[in-house]
């Protein structure tokens, strides 16, 4: 299962960093392109916060939280026998390396990094955010998913408790 995690991770890794470098060598900051009318724009901004520039000051905070983000998940990652939790925790994973990426090799320094944002879809949410940030949407959606569930890091359906009369 580590080597289905990884391969989800170095995939959502790469496609994170190849469209913001395609983003950044393309447009200026603050450029907006439709790609899709009033459906999906590409809008680049540097984030310096979390989600909707939340904490903006605060860079540093979110570099260490990614951190141990990917230090959990990669304890978590021996653990596991499922492939669906493999996946799951590949693409978080990916999108948090992505994101710490940005934040230590990014201007304007080590650690304290804007993140690349283009992604722009004003009839959804109000905010503009990257590859990364879906993969970790869309790895945390499948995590709930999969806890509400009941299914283990063995990839089995936890039996349930019979109730005592």
């Amino acid at each position: 299962m580590l080597a289905l995690l990884a391969a989800v991770a170095v995939g959502a890794f790469a496609l994170d960093q190849i469209s913001k470098a395609l983003v950044v060598s393309s447009m200026t900051e603050g450029q907006t392109i439709e790609a899709l009318g009033g459906f999906l724009q590409w809008h680049f901004v540097r984030n310096p916060g979390a989600a909707f520039s939340f904490a903006a000051g605060s860079t540093w905070i979110f570099t260490g939280v990614s951190t141990i983000m990917v230090i959990v998940i990669m304890v978590v990652a021996r653990r596991l026998a499922s492939k669906r939790w493999a996946a799951v925790f590949g693409l978080v994973l990916g999108g948090a390396l992505g994101n710490l990426f940005d934040r230590l090799f990014r201007e304007p320094g080590f650690g304290v990094g804007h993140v690349i944002d283009f992604i722009y879809t004003p009839w959804m949410l109000p905010a503009i955010y990257n590859v990364a940030d879906m993969c970790i949407v869309v790895g945390m959606s499948a995590f709930v998913l999969l806890t509400l569930f009941d299914i283990g890091f063995d990839g089995k359906r936890r039996p349930k408790a019979k109730k005592d009369a």
